[in-house]
């Protein structure tokens, strides 16, 4: 696979697209998967949350650590088994998606903008491509000091 190449951002300066940062290799689940499966998955693969995909593959919510803690509090306080609940039951469908043809000027405008930590990527029809969360920017960031995407002096 080629480099992407940097992209023309809103203000018109060129940008390296949101595809040579983001991941590409998540952890997924289904409504349906047990919870105390999430969540062994979530501590043993290090990760804070993943996005949900139904049958066809659609994302139809996330599940992260902060969904997982109402568990705690509906095991304690309203005297629930744990053992009967699914991402389904805790997963949020609150999510920003942002297309694999954005840039990452475009992600750090959404992350300085709104409270979310990653952005779901799809292609034009939808479908997951991968994420980039704000550590992705940060990389961004770091690949940039040195160096510039365009030239100042134009």
């Amino acid at each position: 696979m080629s480099k992407p190449a940097p992209v023309e951002t809103i203000t018109g300066l060129p940008a390296e697209s949101v595809t040579k940062y983001m991941a590409t290799n998540l952890i997924t689940f289904t409504p349906e998967t047990d919870i105390m499966d999430a969540i062994n998955t979530l501590l043993d693969k290090r990760i804070t949350g993943a996005p949900v995909l139904n049958q066809r593959n659609e994302v139809v919510g996330m599940i992260d650590d902060k969904d997982c803690l109402h568990i705690l509090v509906d095991s304690v306080y309203h005297n629930q088994p744990v053992h009967k609940h699914t991402v389904g039951d805790y997963m949020t469908d609150v999510m920003r998606k942002i297309t694999e043809d954005a840039d990452i000027v475009d992600a750090a405008n959404i992350f300085l903008s709104t409270k979310f930590k990653r952005l779901i990527v799809t292609d034009k029809v939808g479908r997951l491509k991968g994420q980039i969360s704000r550590r992705d920017i940060l990389r961004a960031i770091k690949d940039m000091d040195g160096s510039t995407w365009f030239d100042k002096s134009k």
